[in-house]
């Protein structure tokens, strides 16, 4: 009888072994996806972050070779200006030295 009780005891020690090994990795799991999760999220906001960083520098480096193109496109003009004037001047001498005549 004593060696029944003690099987009997043995197997239900061993039934509470396995619930609680079970009760044990479904925890683990859960918490192991909740940590996945967390991480995708993280990586997610990294992401954002970076993007908006890389945007913003593409922005201004944009404004800033706008602001370049405008400076150079102003003294190119001011150039062309220069060299007209100076060949109207030329122009409007001959004329009048020919109208003079």
């Amino acid at each position: 009888m004593e060696l029944i009780r003690k099987i009997k005891q043995a197997e239900g020690q061993a039934q509470q072994i396995v619930e609680q090994a079970k009760a044990d990795a479904a925890k683990q799991a859960e918490q192991g996806r909740q940590r996945r999760q967390q991480l995708l999220e993280e990586a997610e906001q990294q992401r954002k972050k970076a993007t908006e960083a890389a945007v913003a520098k593409a922005e201004s480096q944009a404004r800033a070779e706008v602001e370049n193109l405008k400076a150079q496109a102003k003294k190119e003009r001011q150039h062309l200006r220069d060299k007209a004037s100076g060949k109207m001047n030329a122009a409007v001498a001959k004329v009048m030295d020919y109208l003079r005549g």
